[in-house]
């Protein structure tokens, strides 16, 4: 019944929830997989996994021509 499921769904914490069915979830590679909080270790699959198991490193690179604008406005000394 649909009152049910959504009881369930709005009153449970989970990684993620199948309704009729066992097993077809994790079969799903798009989807993310995987429990919350001591359950699991995150989601994972797809493009959700990908962010799970990264670290993003920001870079900035300063272009040449800039950087020597800069040194004209910089102070008078080395």
């Amino acid at each position: 019944d649909a009152n049910e499921q959504e009881t369930v769904l709005n009153n449970t914490t989970s990684g993620g929830v199948t309704v009729n069915d066992v097993i077809m979830h994790i079969a799903q590679e798009e989807l993310p997989f995987g429990g919350v909080g001591a359950s699991g270790m995150g989601a994972y699959h797809g493009h959700d996994g990908f962010k799970t198991f990264s670290h993003g490193k920001a870079v900035y690179r300063q272009s040449k021509l800039i950087a020597r604008l800069a040194a004209l406005v910089g102070p008078p000394y080395k």
